[in-house]
C-alpha cells in the first residue's frame, strides 16, 4: 500500500509561512496566481461595473412612458447591485495589495461594458442588456482563468456573474415586454 499523504501541510511548515513578508496582508506563499495581471483583471471589472452604475443611473432617471415605471424599477435596483459589486472588487483589489483606480480619466476604456444612453426606453433596455451580456462572458473568462490560482476571487467573480446574468434576464423580459 502506498503511504497516504496528509489532507494539511505541516503546521508548523505553515506557522513559518506565515511570519515571512507579513507586510503583504492576505497574499501569502500559497498564493499561485499572477497579482499583477489578477489586479489588473480586477481593475477593469472595477471600471466595468462603474460604468454599469452610471449607465442604470441615467436610464432610471430619463425612463419615461407608459411602461417606464417597472424599467426605472429595474433600473434603480441594478444600478445600487453594481455599485455593490464596484465595492467588492475594490475590496479585493486592495486585499490583494492593488490600488483600485476610481479615476474618471480613462474609465470608459478600462470598461469592457459601454456607455450608451438611449434615446428611448427600448434602446436603454437594449443597451443594459448588450452591457450584461459583455459582462458576462469576460466574468466567466476571469473566474475560468483564476480557476483554483485564487479560490477568493474566482468566488467574487462568480457571485458578480451570477448576478450579471440575473440582470440580463430581467432586461431580457423588459425588453420582450416592450
Amino acid at each position: 500500500m502506498s503511504e497516504k499523504q496528509p489532507f494539511l501541510t505541516d503546521i508548523k511548515t505553515i506557522r513559518e509561512r506565515a511570519r515571512e513578508h507579513i507586510e503583504r496582508g492576505a497574499v501569502t506563499a500559497g498564493y499561485a496566481a499572477d497579482r499583477e495581471t489578477v489586479l489588473s483583471l480586477l481593475n477593469e471589472a472595477l471600471a466595468t461595473e462603474i460604468v454599469c452604475t452610471l449607465r442604470y443611473k441615467r436610464h432610471y432617471y430619463m425612463a419615461d412612458g407608459l411602461n417606464a415605471s417597472i424599467a426605472a424599477d429595474e433600473f434603480l435596483e441594478h444600478a445600487q447591485q453594481e455599485q455593490q459589486h464596484a465595492d467588492w472588487l475594490a475590496e479585493r483589489i486592495v486585499q490583494l495589495g492593488g490600488e483600485p483606480n476610481f479615476s474618471p480619466e480613462g474609465l470608459q476604456s478600462r470598461s469592457h461594458a459601454e456607455y450608451v444612453a438611449g434615446d428611448s426606453l427600448k434602446e436603454m433596455v437594449k443597451e443594459d442588456l448588450i452591457a450584461e451580456r459583455i459582462a458576462i462572458d469576460s466574468y466567466r473568462e476571469i473566474a475560468t482563468y483564476l480557476g483554483d490560482k485564487d479560490p477568493t476571487t474566482r468566488r467574487i467573480m462568480e457571485e458578480i456573474l451570477a448576478q450579471e446574468e440575473e440582470h440580463a434576464d430581467d432586461m431580457a423580459a423588459i425588453l420582450e415586454s416592450l
